[in-house]
């Protein structure tokens, strides 16, 4: 055996592991679009005076930060679709079944972290910003939006840019559930040709230089940010 990589790629192979490696990355994409939606939605919410809606969150956040995310996404493939009706189990069945349930459970385990680091930029800002916000006129979601939750989430980016790439990583797990994503495209390929060093080597460069780009692009925002924040 010999360690020659690039012949694999160059190799009737090479389609297979680049259909796995756009597939992590429209998971990720999508995914991290879900957690942040729902993310914020919790983190203002947690933020309420009702008892009942910071216990609902409470409870969520503490469900999905400590059952393991492949827990989840087996509950999700082979349990939730059973509370279904037959009709929507056939309409998800034929709308790449694994894709969606992995998007969802990625999204929503992804989202308590996400709430939380929100949550933490939110108390990290004065209450005069609220305040003054309300002062002008605003409304309690139009302050939100305006002020409190951009410099809230400029404070969370470093958690945010953490959790982001552990999201990235964890695309990995949606292979138990059947999901084509690069995991399962190496895997598949290391299970006709035998070369597994080569195989799991690609896989590794691939999820190094997607972190990388991340981590790249999370100091791109972050000189943004910091410049903003200057001129303000």
């Amino acid at each position: 055996m010999y360690f020659d990589p690039l012949s694999l790629l160059e190799s009737q192979y090479g389609p297979l592991i680049l259909h796995g490696l756009v597939t992590t990355m429209e998971l990720a994409a999508s995914a991290w679009l879900l957690a942040m939606i729902l993310g914020i939605f919790l983190a203002i919410l947690r933020l309420t005076h009702h008892r009942w809606l910071q216990g609902l969150v409470a409870a969520y956040v503490e469900y999905h930060r400590n059952v393991p995310t492949l827990v989840q996404l087996i509950v999700w493939y082979f349990g939730i679709p059973a509370l279904f009706s037959r009709g929507m189990q056939i309409w998800i069945g034929h709308h790449d079944p694994e894709f969606l349930t992995a998007v969802v459970a990625l999204g929503m385990c992804q989202a308590a972290y996400f709430s939380e680091d929100i949550r933490s930029g939110l108390r990290a800002l004065g209450i005069g910003q609220s305040e003054a916000a309300r002062s002008l006129g605003m409304t309690y979601l139009q302050s939100m939006r305006h002020v409190i939750l951009p410099q809230a989430i400029r404070h969370a980016a470093p958690a945010l840019i953490n959790d982001s790439t552990l999201l990235f990583k964890n695309t990995s797990l949606a292979m138990v559930i059947g999901l084509s994503e690069l995991t399962y495209a190496v895997s598949d390929v290391n299970s006709q040709t035998f070369r597994t060093f080569d195989c799991y080597f690609i896989a590794t460069v691939l999820y190094l230089l997607g972190c990388l780009l991340l981590m790249a692009l999370a100091r791109v925002f972050g000189t943004r940010y910091r410049l903003a924040a200057a001129k303000t």
